[in-house]
């Protein structure tokens, strides 16, 4: 779980005169939208330009219009960089994990088995189920993305399903098992920064997250009745021909991934695990491929290109290693970048106080506790802020409407951790995108969880189901102007 070392700047802690007004604060927002929309959207620029200008643009709202220092704005830069630094190095990681699984033949061999035993109809349900199930076990979403996904993404390709709705489906169980495993650092997290037992917020979460989940695998299995019968003829036998006549495929191809889940399952924490799986992965590439010791290593710096005498599966099992990985973490940089200048100035602060203003009910209150954590991926493209901002904010309020601790707690999770992924400038959208070479906006209409989650926890705000309050109605302690 990731240390806090600092605790976000709330309204009442800002020094009045580096307090942002309403006004103030909504102006980088604001800029920061139109930047984006301008750049990446009309322009079609990459969004490291649109977010460089929001990063000079928000500095010189912190530096001229509230008196901050370049320390001041350095500091929060510094902050919000390193808490976001365990996702920069698992992004370094991940490029080198794919890379040597598929040049040791465990993401080919992945995909042979995988053609042999599914079938378009039940593809999806069993995808996203498989890896709720993975996520659950290893208590983390991005490795079950990073390693069984990408197979997953080959393996519907080959049986002709398109690689948005496999994303989709991938994300949607990944995220779903990652909610509810005690191994999760976001689930860790969020009961840590709301005091809440993190049983509680396990339970607290379980009916939520099996509702949303399984109306998304209602969605994926009507999907896979449509994606029926779409194998075009030879198919399957075209690819599998061509994995076996490039790599040697046995049970030891698999080692990669014995160690890499063994070692989260056994509790060690997602970046050494990954590394391990780095390690094994050129491993099995030297002792059942053959490669020479150089040549597997360079994998990990360089990439594949293989040539398998087919076009489709060359460019699925074609991978960049650690070198292509500069433009993913520059985008992440800067926009955690941007998050940091965002929190030291006030700005967060201030939106989540005149968010909290027109609550009059324990359901308004989480209703806004949800929007809360979905404004804040958006504008600080970090899922730990999404959790730590609106939950240290807001807490004090759910004593004064009588709430328990883990509406609060599953409010900022629900909301927080699953929506990420559905932001282009995210950490969590680019490393997902990366991963599976899809990007955000072709698999944000399939990953139904992602929308389900949060709508679910807006459906328990509306309607009182699931809180754990004495009374849904306002508490004679008004919440604090």
């Amino acid at each position: 779980m990731p240390t806090l070392d600092f605790e976000p700047l709330t309204y009442d802690e800002l020094p009045p005169n580096r307090r942002p007004s309403l006004g103030l604060a909504l102006l980088p927002v604001i800029a920061t939208v139109v930047f984006l929309g301008v750049g990446s959207a009309w322009l079609k620029m990459d969004p490291h330009i649109p977010l460089l200008w929001a990063i000079a643009f928000t500095g010189l709202v912190g530096y001229y219009g509230l008196d901050l220092s370049w320390d001041d704005l350095y500091d929060g830069i510094a902050d919000s960089l390193l808490m976001g630094l365990q996702a920069i190095l698992i992004l370094f990681t991940i490029y080198a994990l794919i890379a040597t699984w598929v040049s040791s033949g465990t993401i080919p061999g992945l995909m042979y088995y995988g053609l042999k035993l599914l079938s378009p109809t039940v593809f999806l349900p069993v995808t996203a189920a498989l890896a709720g199930l993975v996520a659950f076990s290893i208590g983390s979403s991005w490795t079950t993305v990073g390693t069984l996904g990408v197979a997953f993404i080959g393996i519907g390709s080959g049986l002709g399903v398109p690689a948005p709705m496999t994303a989709g489906a991938v994300l949607s169980g990944a995220y779903a098992g990652d909610k509810q495993s005690p191994l999760s650092d976001t689930t860790n997290l969020a009961a840590a920064v709301t005091n809440t037992d993190l049983y509680d917020h396990i339970r607290g979460m379980r009916a939520g997250t099996l509702l949303a989940f399984g109306l998304a695998l209602v969605g994926y299995a009507v999907l896979g009745l449509r994606a029926t019968g779409s194998i075009p003829t030879n198919r399957v036998a075209d690819i599998q021909a061509a994995l076996v006549n490039t790599y040697h495929i046995s049970s030891l191809v698999f080692l990669p991934l014995v160690v890499t889940f063994g070692l989260a399952l056994w509790g060690y924490p997602a970046l050494p695990s990954l590394i391990a799986g780095v390690f094994s992965g050129v491993g099995t590439t030297l002792l059942v491929q053959g490669r020479s010791f150089t040549a597997a290593w360079q994998v990990f710096l360089s990439g594949t290109s293989p040539k398998t005498g087919m076009q489709m599966v060359n460019s699925l099992l074609q991978s960049s290693g650690v070198e292509g990985s500069a433009w993913t973490v520059s985008i992440v940089v800067a926009a955690l970048t941007l998050g940091g200048l965002l929190e030291t100035t006030g700005v967060l602060a201030v939106l989540a106080r005149e968010l909290s203003r027109p609550i009059g009910s324990a359901g308004g209150l989480v209703a806004g506790t949800g929007a809360s954590a979905i404004l804040t991926n958006v504008l600080t493209a970090q899922q730990y802020m999404s959790i730590v901002v609106p939950g240290m904010t807001l807490r004090n309020l759910y004593e004064e409407y009588g709430l328990d601790s883990r509406d609060l707690s599953r409010a900022v999770e629900a909301a927080g951790t699953p929506t990420g992924a559905l932001i282009p400038w995210h950490a969590g959208a680019v490393y997902m995108a990366t991963a599976l070479g899809v990007p955000t906006l072709e698999y944000a209409p399939f990953y139904f969880f992602g929308v389900l989650s949060p709508a679910i926890l807006f459906v328990i705000a509306a309607t009182g189901w699931q809180l754990d309050t004495e009374s849904t109605k306002k508490q004679s302690v008004s919440p604090a102007d």
